[in-house]
This record gives structure tokens, C-alpha cells and sequence, in this order.
């Protein structure tokens, strides 16, 4: 995130505030990133898996809670920002109440996501084609293909939010692959933040060996594992629970 502008001749307490904003931002943020990342080390179902994974959705909403609020508001408006805050806090807080609830359970505030994963994407799609009115396919400074990643994830996500409503709820292995791309995807966003849209923080010789790129990149094959160790885990357990009669018949 750029830094706040505040006009030389605001008060103290105005500097103040901003400065502490923008290092709570990246505090939040680095916090968000270490505790995302040691969530795939411990072991899924603990306590300390538990109480990292509070960490992380603590972090993660104020990390991008803030990115959101203040990105319109620097000396050149984000709005590729705005989307990427939004986008995270909606993904954690999602992912989050996925496992509070119980299973098979619907609640309030589970109506309220589609709506906000539908925005997500008309946005997205807004954004993308005024990029694409620029002859360099930028706006604000950022690629339309930004644009376009929000719009496929907030298009899943929107799809995810149709189907818990239909559904009343979601269960088994759907529950928890729910819960798992949401945050994965929520500290991709978070790490791509930091380790491509923030380059200049890094040696020289960091951002031009092609490093930045491996967290994301590595982000992603965790997410991918994950997803399909949960896949063949509830495909197990359904040919464990296959009628006897049905067991090793072939057409």
C-alpha cells in the first residue's frame, strides 16, 4: 500500500493517525502471511492449528479492511486495491464462518455473502474493461489481468454462496474445501501483495531473479494438494460405505 497523503499543514494527531494506519497495515499483514503460512505446517484439527488459524483471521480482516478504506484515498486512487481488500476480508470472513457453523447449518449472515461475491465480480468486470480502454491495458497502474483473477475468484465464490443457499448449508468434504480455498486464496491475494505488488521493499537482485514469484506460486501447489487430499478422502469414505453388493461389480 502507497503511502497516505497528508496535507503538511494537518495537525499532529491527523500524521499520526495515517502513520499508524499504514504500520498497522503492514504489521497485520506480515502477521497474516507467517500465521496463513505455519497453518499448513501444524496438524489440521489441534488447538494450536486452531488458535493460528484466529491469528490469521484477526490479521487478514484488518489487513485488508484497512487496504480497502484507505486505497481511494492516496495521492493516486487504487482501485485494483479497493477490489484485492474487499475480495480478502470477504474470503476469510466466509472461510471462517464456514467452520463456525455447524454442519449442514445456515445462517443470517450467510445470505448476506452472495451479494457481496456478486459485486466482487461486476466490479471486477467494470475495472477490466476500462483497462482495456487504455492503449497499455493499465489502470492505475496495474494490469487488466488484475482484474481478471478477481473476476474468476469472486465468480467461484459466487457460485460456492449460490450453492450453500440452495443447499441450506454444506457438509463433509464440501464444507471443509470451502473453508480451505478461502483462505488459501485469501493469503495468496495477501502474499502477491506483498511479494509482486511491493517489489521495491526487496534488494535489487531479489526482484530481478524471479523470487517473488515462488510464494504464490507455492501458495497455489498447496492449495491444489490440499484440495485434492480432501477429494480422496471423501471418495474413501464413500467406497467404504458402498453397499456389499455393490463392492467390485464393473460394467
Amino acid at each position: 500500500m502507497a503511502i497516505l497523503y497528508i496535507a503538511p499543514e494537518s495537525s499532529p494527531l491527523v500524521h499520526a493517525a495515517a502513520a499508524a494506519l499504514l504500520y498497522l497495515h503492514i504489521g497485520a499483514g506480515s502477521v497474516g502471511i507467517l500465521s496463513g503460512a505455519a497453518a499448513f505446517v501444524f496438524r489440521k484439527g489441534t488447538p494450536l492449528h486452531r488458535l493460528i488459524g484466529k491469528i490469521f483471521v484477526i490479521s487478514m480482516l484488518i489487513m485488508s479492511g484497512i487496504g480497502a478504506v484507505v486505497a481511494p484515498f492516496l495521492p493516486t486512487p487504487e482501485r485494483a486495491s479497493v477490489i484485492a481488500g474487499i475480495l480478502t476480508f470477504y474470503l476469510v470472513l466466509s472461510s471462517w464462518m464456514t467452520v463456525k457453523h455447524k454442519p449442514g447449518q445456515l445462517g443470517r449472515f450467510d445470505h448476506g455473502l452472495l451479494p457481496i461475491s456478486l459485486s466482487v465480480v461486476a466490479a471486477s468486470a467494470y475495472l477490466f474493461w476500462l483497462a482495456m480502454q487504455n492503449p497499455r491495458g493499465m489502470l492505475d497502474g496495474q494490469p487488466g489481468a488484475a482484474f481478471v483473477m478477481f473476476l474468476i475468484i469472486g465468480s467461484l465464490a459466487a457460485v460456492g454462496d449460490l450453492r450453500l443457499i440452495l443447499n441450506r448449508g454444506v457438509t463433509g468434504a464440501t464444507r471443509l474445501a470451502r473453508h480451505l480455498w478461502r483462505m488459501t486464496v485469501a493469503l495468496f491475494i495477501a502474499a502477491n501483495s506483498l511479494f509482486l505488488g511491493q517489489p521495491q521493499v526487496f534488494p535489487k537482485a531479489v526482484q530481478k531473479s524471479g523470487v517473488l514469484m515462488l510464494p504464490g506460486l507455492l501458495i497455489l501447489a498447496l492449495l491444489l494438494f490440499w484440495l485434492g487430499h480432501v477429494s480422496y478422502g471423501a471418495f474413501k469414505r464413500r467406497r467404504l460405505h458402498k453397499p456389499a453388493g455393490l463392492q467390485g461389480t464393473s460394467a
